[in-house]
């Protein structure tokens, strides 16, 4: 069961974080996750439904090395997690958010010198540790994807150093959970044999597959371990983004980059991918496990997940309103509000452009309104590096609700925000991950933001209105006297560039 304060009635967080059901604003709150082999401190900040990360550190302290052989906490590791949690309490002190949330899992919970551990805890530093039970853990990372993933439907499967959980998730809930001893430190013991270790490991998968029932459905990767091997396949593939959330992969792709890692050089990989060596100690035994785990679920799809038991406490405390808004948009709101020159622009351009995509799908709409909240958020930039510094904000930032596809097209349409072409840009590596037809639909949204952005000294559709007909091919920019004395040469020379991106017919009409 998960130890807490028995006076606590709100969990790990000690108090509501949105007594309001319609909050947007979030102050900082800062969350610390005591793993088997890491322990984080993350501190969240901004928009509530798709909280940034304001600062985020991790020690690879390895608490559970060795729990399964001696029964405890690993000597060097507790000393080290103590230490890394007395200066996580001072800097929480020093940015004034107040108490810290501390939650632990398996090596904490498994130990029999948990308990005094926890103690230590308290006493060296202040902060109570929030122990939670294995399908507490699934429960609160099967959260988390879905604070950045709502529509996320299938299975989340959680790997940390001494246990593997897993979740069924749809529709916005949380279903079957089940708790695993498949972590590397624990597979670690079983045998020296690769073949009696996949016995072992299929045997407890079939065993959780007669629970969830889950043969065919997406997988959803939280942990350490599964975003290394990701990264790995990355590198297999030449892959031109490294961002891992949302990272894509087919199983029999997969399988390919399990079979190139056992014969590769993991050293060598480990350097060229920036990983540390207590991550890629830990992948051979990780890939032993996502090998089985795709033989025995047959997963239609493989997806990585960077939101997990951290991000899963936050929305636990999200009303359901607050769960049901687009973390995207969101986070483009909140990004608009602080950083944009005209606060607020965004929607009325949005409605100025809407005409353009009457036949947009649910999915690029929100692509669109996205864009539009963003289209004046790097005007501090050098002009020189405006066009490009939108792509990399948007393709690296940490954002939930977009997959990389999504990420480039949104990057494109800001680049032509602020440059008409792109021919020659460093970036196009990227580009590929869209057709020619996305690249092209990319373009006109840039060209028709940077020619909207003429009228930001009021509402566009004040003074101007766009009506298209597609059975035409043709563009009608209505104007009103205003609208006139605003449509100078820049504007006009905008309006060129948007109609030739568009391969349309340009009318200048008469509006009252």
């Amino acid at each position: 069961m998960s130890k807490h304060d028995p006076d606590d009635d709100n969990g790990p967080f000690g108090r509501p974080l949105f007594d309001d059901p319609s909050a947007r604003a979030l102050s900082r709150v800062g969350v610390v996750d005591v793993g088997s082999n890491s322990v984080r401190m993350v501190v969240f900040d901004g928009a509530a439904r798709s909280p940034a990360y304001f600062f985020n550190e991790k020690l690879m302290c390895g608490l559970g090395k060795g729990l399964a052989e001696t029964g405890q906490l690993n000597p060097e590791g507790r000393v080290r997690a103590v230490a890394a949690l007395r200066r996580f309490a001072l800097l929480a002190k020093g940015m004034g958010i107040g108490p810290l949330t501390v939650v632990a899992t398996a090596a904490a919970r498994d130990a029999s010198d948990g308990p005094d551990f926890q103690a230590e805890v308290l006493r060296e530093t202040g902060l109570r540790l929030w122990v939670v039970d294995g399908p507490e853990e699934a429960r609160l990372s099967a959260q988390g994807v879905l604070l950045g993933w709502p529509e996320a439907k299938g299975l989340v499967c959680d790997i940390g150093g001494n246990s593997m959980e897993l979740a069924q998730i749809g529709d916005g809930q949380v279903g079957t959970r089940v708790s695993t001893q498949l972590g590397p430190f624990r597979l670690a013991r079983i045998s020296d044999n690769p073949k009696k270790r996949a016995a072992h490991i299929d045997q407890v998968l079939a065993e959780c597959q007669a629970q969830l029932n889950s043969e065919g459905q997406r997988i959803y990767l939280v942990g350490g371990s599964w975003r290394v091997i990701a990264r790995l396949d990355m590198e297999r593939r030449n892959y031109p983004m490294t961002v891992l959330h949302e990272y894509r992969m087919l199983p029999a792709d997969l399988l390919q980059t399990l079979d190139w890692l056992e014969t590769s050089n993991l050293e060598d990989l480990r350097t060229r991918t920036g990983t540390s060596s207590a991550r890629m100690e830990l992948v051979p035994l990780a890939c032993e496990v996502l090998r089985e785990l795709i033989k025995v679920l047959k997963p239609s799809e493989i997806d990585v997940s960077s939101y997990g038991i951290r991000e899963g406490l936050l929305y636990e405390q999200m009303p359901a309103r607050l769960r049901a808004r687009d973390p995207l948009i969101e986070a483009a709101r909140s990004v608009e509000k602080t950083m944009s020159r005209i606060p607020g622009f965004g929607k009325k351009l949005y409605e100025f452009l809407q005409p353009l995509f009457p036949d947009a799908s649910p999915e690029r709409v929100r692509l669109i309104k996205a864009a539009c909240l963003l289209h004046d958020t790097t005007w501090r930039t050098h002009p020189d590096y405006r066009a490009e510094a939108c792509f990399d904000n948007v393709t690296r930032a940490n954002l939930g609700g977009l997959d990389h596809p999504g990420r480039v097209f949104l990057g494109l349409a800001l680049l032509h925000r602020y440059k008409n072409s792109r021919s020659g840009s460093r970036l196009e590596p990227l580009f590929e991950l869209l057709s020619e037809a996305e690249q092209r639909d990319a373009e006109i949204l840039g060209k028709a933001m940077r020619f909207g952005a003429m009228f930001a000294v009021s509402d566009p559709s004040d003074v101007a209105r766009l009506v298209w007909r597609p059975e035409l091919n043709q563009l009608e920019l209505k104007l009103t006297k205003n609208g006139h004395a605003l449509f100078g040469e820049v504007a006009q020379a905008r309006f060129t560039s948007l109609i030739s991106a568009m391969k349309a017919e340009a009318l200048i009409g008469e509006r009252a």
